[in-house]
């Protein structure tokens, strides 16, 4: 990774639930021999000149890190408890080996409920093993700080777990925003993100979906709150990516695998 000058979301990975390619499909996207539409379950990194924040820890964490040479990490946050946002949990202990320190670990307290019972074994008080993840759990409640950052919890509606997206702000007054799986955004949560810089959303397909946002959705939002950029996350293999960035908006794209983009500071 090169260094920061600035802000940099670096996009571990832009799929849905299964990935594309699917298992066992032959569409065009599956098939394609664009790199853009291999996707790995949705997560992103943040860097700041002071830390690396994980957000989510999907079960392609171990391909993400290596492909982006991630060798180590501050904290991580979650957005919510769906499998494909924890099941790479275990795959943090790499983070952990070069630690002094547990982990720091963010989450609202029913998706740290079942980090804890999933991986019991992490948070026992007996966790003394070297080459275990010592995680360091903490509750999000309200806004928090870490390395020059303000984040706030964003409730959205996803599913039938509790699920937020983030809003990240400096001291400079830079705002950028992170839902990764939403199907519908209360007002007041809506309220609380104008003038962002970036708006990074789940747009799952063209056609609606029970419990995520469509392209045009996803679209819609984007007007409303009118950020300087909008990145599309969490796409299906019903999106092509060429063929969905030819008739975008103009500061509307779809992310892909691998992408960096960098906020200055």
């Amino acid at each position: 990774m090169s260094p920061v000058e600035g802000i940099t979301i670096t996009f571990l990975g832009t799929g849905t639930s299964v990935g594309v390619p699917v298992i066992g499909c032959h569409c065009a996207v599956c098939t394609s021999a664009d790199p853009r539409n291999n996707r790995t379950r949705s997560s992103v990194l943040i860097t700041t000149p002071e830390a690396k924040l994980l957000i989510d820890s999907g079960p392609d964490l171990r391909e993400q890190a290596l492909r982006e040479k991630i060798s180590e990490i501050d904290a991580v946050i979650y957005t919510h408890s769906h499998l494909d946002h924890v099941a790479g949990f275990d795959e943090m202990r790499a983070f952990c080996w070069k630690r002094d320190s547990p982990l720091p670990l963010h989450a609202t307290g029913s998706t740290l409920a079942v980090l804890k019972n999933m991986f019991g074994w992490a948070f026992h008080q007996d966790n003394t093993y070297k080459g275990y993840i010592k995680p360091d759990p903490h509750v999000i409640d309200s806004a928090f700080g870490i390395a020059g950052l303000t984040i706030t919890p964003l409730p959205v509606l996803h599913g039938s777990v509790e699920t937020i997206g983030l809003l990240f702000e400096t001291a400079g007054g830079i705002r950028f925003a992170y839902l990764p799986d939403v199907k519908s955004i209360p007002e007041t949560t809506l309220r609380m993100m104008g003038n962002l810089h970036l708006l990074v959303i789940d747009a799952l397909r063209d056609t609606p979906h029970g419990t995520h946002l469509s392209v045009p959705e996803a679209c819609a939002i984007s007007a409303r709150l009118a950020p300087n950029k909008t990145l599309l996350t969490h796409l299906s293999h019903d999106l092509d990516h060429a063929e969905l960035s030819g008739r975008l908006p103009e500061n509307i794209s779809p992310a892909y695998d691998g992408l960096s983009y960098t906020i200055p500071v």
